[in-house]
């Protein structure tokens, strides 16, 4: 049963904003009460945060879909809709938040770091904050917004000081287990280390951690074996330890060339040419390993490599080897530049900029004008078209706006065809020029006699939608026949 996952596919949904309220105050004895209704109440958000007792993301794996609570909707009596818990994921240290075209969202390092991954959708706002001086009585209230939806992909990318990486049975998790306290399964046949090992070593004053890596072969940067699946895993590591097998039973390797397949692997998997690199001779407790480690020794040096000769089995050269380690994190973590703290940037719009765009589209044969912006768009979802006081409503923020006037600039005339948002979701309607704000035009509560004349673009769809019925059924008659 799989116990360790790095990479995994998360399904998430924010939660939707409650719906406002349309309420009026019913008292004995005042009839005119006023309205009283209240605002809906927040959808809760997805949140990641790191949690350093957790070390794996199995968890998501098994329950990939998650969902935060939708708001509740407001009530009379001014009484305000209760807001939607947010929903905490804990992930991993090192946790890397991607997109499904795998541009980097959020790399989520140290305790506590949080992201948002969705954003609950407002409340909407209910007739008694809706009210004004011109219309003191609203008959319609604002809808809740949906929350932020969408797949995610969480990767975890070790954070570790030091990672020991070597072909398979090379002695990497013996060297983890004795120079920490990690105990990682240790046997004599390749890839026995299926996930990566963490451990915590103590070298004077210096502690730093150390991961090992599972074994490495060629064509491991391709996806052979368990090296692509595990190779992010050294991407956070300051130094590279090279684990050489001195006593390996395979004739056609020793441990020059294992260090050059190695290498190889490094440098097509990209972005590792900048870590300092040491060698361990390991298994020179075996007669011909401590022939073999003496041999290649100079050889290794010449090429610039620090090399230590260690027994994981009999402890030799451990300690020489540990404090050379710390020495060599000790200098990467004092060359690495001091992270200041987050400041807050406040981007302010420019002062001419409208917030919205016009252009014009064909859809289907048809002209279509498309607006695009984020108000003009959450005023849309926010508005209840069964209403047309709220319509009404809509079609005076607009104006407010000035998508009207940039809607007549684009050239658009009575009659055709407006369209506020996304292709795949968008709402459409007639331009009628004429429509301004007035709560003089306004007839019993929740109408809008604005809404009244014909529309031209709408009949016109019509029309097209019922001729090609007719010519379907007619292609459904003659294919009967």
């Amino acid at each position: 049963m799989t116990t360790f996952v790095d990479r995994v596919e998360l399904h998430i949904a924010a939660g939707s904003g409650g719906h406002g309220c349309a309420s009026v105050h019913r008292e004995k004895f005042k009839p005119l009460g006023g309205p009283d209704g209240g605002n809906g109440g927040r959808g809760g958000d997805v949140i990641l945060t790191v949690d350093q007792s957790v070390t794996t993301l199995l968890e998501y794996h098994h329950s990939p879909h998650r969902k935060a609570t939708n708001g509740q909707p407001g009530a009379g009596d001014h009484r305000t809709g209760k807001e939607g818990e947010d929903l905490v994921l804990s992930v991993p240290d090192g946790t890397v938040v991607l997109d499904k075209q795998g541009n980097v969202l959020a790399d989520l390092i140290g305790q506590g770091t949080t992201y948002v991954a969705a954003q609950g959708g407002r409340g909407g706002l209910g007739n008694a904050a809706l009210a004004s001086a011109r219309r003191k009585a609203p008959g319609f209230a604002l809808l809740g917004e949906p929350g932020d939806f969408g797949d995610i992909v969480l990767e975890l990318k070790t954070v570790a000081d030091v990672a020991l990486v070597g072909y398979p049975s090379a002695g990497k998790s013996s060297l983890i287990s004795v120079l920490s306290a990690a105990k990682p399964k240790i046997a004599d046949y390749p890839f026995t280390t299926l996930v990566p090992n963490l451990g915590v070593v103590t070298a004077g004053s210096t502690v730093y951690t150390i991961a090992d890596v599972p074994g490495l072969i060629p064509g491991a940067s391709q996806g052979k074996g368990l090296g692509l699946e595990f190779l992010r895993h050294v991407e956070r590591c300051s130094v590279l330890v090279h684990v050489l097998d001195t006593a390996t039973l395979e004739s056609e390797r020793d441990p020059v060339s294992d260090l050059d397949i190695i290498e190889e692997e490094l440098k097509q998997y990209g972005g590792l040419d900048d870590r300092p690199r040491m060698v361990v001779l390991n298994k020179i407790d075996v007669p011909d390993g401590k022939d073999l480690a003496e041999m290649v020794r100079p050889d290794l040096e010449a090429r610039g490599y620090r090399v230590f000769e260690v027994s994981a089995v009999a402890r030799t050269g451990l300690k020489e080897l540990s404090y050379a380690l710390a020495g060599v994190v000790a200098e990467a973590r004092a060359a690495k530049p001091v992270e200041e703290a987050t400041r807050i940037v406040i981007r302010p719009k420019a002062v001419d900029e409208a917030g919205f765009t016009v252009k014009l589209e064909d859809v289907d044969g048809e002209q279509v004008y498309r607006v695009r912006g984020e108000k003009p768009e959450r005023w849309v979802r926010q508005t209840d078209f069964n209403n047309d006081e709220a319509v009404g409503y809509l079609a005076d923020r607009l104006n407010r706006l000035g998508v009207e006037d940039q809607l007549m600039k684009a050239g658009a005339r009575t009659g055709d065809a407006v369209a506020i948002g996304p292709e795949d979701n968008a709402v459409v309607f007639d331009f009628e020029p004429s429509m301004m704000s007035g709560a003089e035009m306004l007839g019993r509560r929740g109408e809008d006699h604005r809404f009244d004349a014909p529309r031209p673009a709408a009949q016109r769809r019509s029309d097209k939608q019922a001729a090609r019925d007719e010519a379907q059924a007619e292609f459904d008659d003659f294919e009967a026949f």
